[in-house]
């Protein structure tokens, strides 16, 4: 296994945020303090949360919401 193959910046992937299915580009990959890997990601279709009144184009997700890497 590649050191690398936790970073993956630029592809795009398919995930859950908050229960809503969300699909898009990950904009950067980061490891958070303990060695649990989080994804920035930039949504092809922006998401309604209630509590938010404006849509969310960028989501923060961790690497067990990632449910699989859909194109490079």
């Amino acid at each position: 296994m590649n050191q690398c193959d936790w970073i993956l910046d630029g592809r795009k992937v398919r995930g859950e945020y908050l229960g809503t299915p969300v699909v898009g580009t990950v904009e950067s990959s980061r490891v958070k303090y303990g060695g649990m890997v989080q994804y920035t990601v930039k949504l092809d279709e922006p998401i309604r949360l209630r509590w938010r009144a404006e849509p969310v184009i960028t989501v923060l997700l961790d690497e067990d919401e990632v449910d699989e890497v859909v194109a490079k």
